[in-house]
């Protein structure tokens, strides 16, 4: 089971980072895992269990997520992100640490590699986009928002209404149920996502417009690219993305589809186990 820790994020934010850590195991090589926008750490229990044995493993509610703070008026600039990852890291004492992020979680990951060289070992990006996805993907997710009918009358609603949701098509239906069901708490007159909607469009502004290679550039150390056929980071990107990188290597799932470390969990690890044996053992 993990222990719940609370760290201080900037500006005081309350951030709920979980240690799977098994008892006993190896301290020195710390593990951080990063969800994705509307995820939560409890998404990362199938990896996290798995490395737990050998590493120390943690997955943090970013915050406007899981059981972290949501502050009403923010901020959810990329620059808090990268700095509450940064300040977790250096709180619970895992660096220098390998990041392991999804989608958001991954672009927080390599920012910060940017940014802290010293505090991070080793990277591994899985379905972020190093481009734009531009104003018309923004206003893709409002519309999309907007056809939730919340409150859910209960959580077989939840994984009905996204088990036949067109725009998660590339999931398997009971993959998308679940994934939304974990992210969802009950009020007196029915069920509601745990994160705010217009936080979270708030939070993907300050990304979707502008490109992110240069960051990618600056990362120094060992890094993993992976995608799956489906995932929203097509293999083109993917591998300019490991050239891009100075220490890129990349590594692709043969089925899933942008949920790959929480739909295809033993594909996942086999994926990116002969890069974390190489970095984490050293």
């Amino acid at each position: 089971m993990a222990q719940r820790i609370d760290v201080t994020g900037a500006d005081g934010v309350r951030l709920a980072a979980w240690d799977f850590t098994a008892p006993g195991a190896p301290s020195a090589s710390g593990v951080l895992m990063l969800h994705g926008l509307m995820g939560q750490a409890s998404h990362w229990a199938s990896t996290a269990h798995w490395l737990a044995g050998r590493h120390r493993a943690v997955a943090l509610d970013q915050r406007g997520h899981g059981a972290s703070d949501k502050p009403t008026e923010g901020p959810f600039s990329r620059d808090v992100y990268v700095s509450d990852a940064e300040a977790a890291i250096e709180q619970l004492g895992l660096g220098p640490v390998t990041l392991i992020g999804h989608a958001m979680g991954a672009l927080t990951a390599w920012q910060l590699a940017a940014k802290r060289p010293d505090l991070v070992r080793a990277l591994v990006i899985c379905d972020m986009r190093a481009s734009a996805p531009g104003a018309a993907s923004q206003r893709a997710w409002e519309d999309w928002f907007s056809t939730w009918p919340v409150p859910f009358a209960s959580l077989a609603d939840v994984r009905q209404f996204f088990g036949e949701d067109d725009a998660w098509l590339e999931q398997p239906s009971a993959t998308r149920g679940e994934f939304f069901a974990e992210v969802m708490t009950e009020r007196a007159d029915g069920w509601y996502p745990v994160f705010s909607r217009r936080q979270m469009l708030t939070t993907r502004e300050t990304w979707v417009h502008d490109a992110h290679w240069e960051e990618l550039a600056q990362v120094q150390c060992p890094s993993l690219v992976v995608r799956g056929p489906d995932s929203e980071l097509g293999r083109a990107e993917a591998q300019e993305m490991v050239r891009v990188l100075p220490r890129g290597q990349y590594a692709e799932i043969a089925d899933g589809g942008n949920l790959l470390h929480y739909s295809r969990p033993e594909e996942w690890r086999a994926a990116i186990e002969p890069f974390l044996n190489g970095v984490l053992t050293r």
